[in-house]
């Protein structure tokens, strides 16, 4: 609950309420909160209790902690069958070494396609990445019309 409350924090929390309350009413103080926090925590958790046999046998592995976005996606990820063998089936080194192996193939062709190999060669196993696109046409001009702007 106080995860980000550093030790200069939790001491000037001591000072202040040591100065509101008094050393003499400082224990019956915390005493009521502790007790307050007890009776909240008590009646969260008769109120759980509740809901969950108000939902019947189907609801029994129910947490409240599921109904939080992250967790309810962690786990619905998690305990699906489909897509852990589509993860099983996934090899992204395997997915990687091919495209780099494709890459580097496609650098050693174009020495044997200037050497006098064949165009088609290129085109028959894909698209030549490597090949320059033709040159554009040379552009028109489109008339000035002063009127229309």
């Amino acid at each position: 609950m106080f995860n980000d409350i550093g030790a200069l924090e939790l001491v000037t929390i001591v000072v202040l309420a040591i100065l509101i309350f008094g050393p003499d009413k400082l224990p019956k103080v915390i005493q009521d909160v502790t007790g307050v926090i007890r009776k909240i925590r008590a009646f969260s958790d008769s109120a759980k209790q509740d809901i969950r046999s108000e939902l019947g046998p189907e609801f029994k592995d129910f947490e409240f902690e599921d109904l939080n976005p992250k967790t309810f996606l962690r786990k619905q990820l998690s305990e699906n069958e489909d897509l852990k063998e589509i993860r099983s089936t996934f090899d992204l080194r395997k997915e990687l070494n091919d495209v780099t192996d494709a890459v580097n193939s496609r650098e050693a062709d174009p020495a044997p396609a200037a050497a006098g190999a064949s165009a088609a060669a290129p085109a028959a196993t894909g698209p030549d990445l490597l090949k320059k696109p033709a040159a554009p046409a040379a552009e028109q001009r489109t008339p000035y019309d002063a009127d229309a702007t």
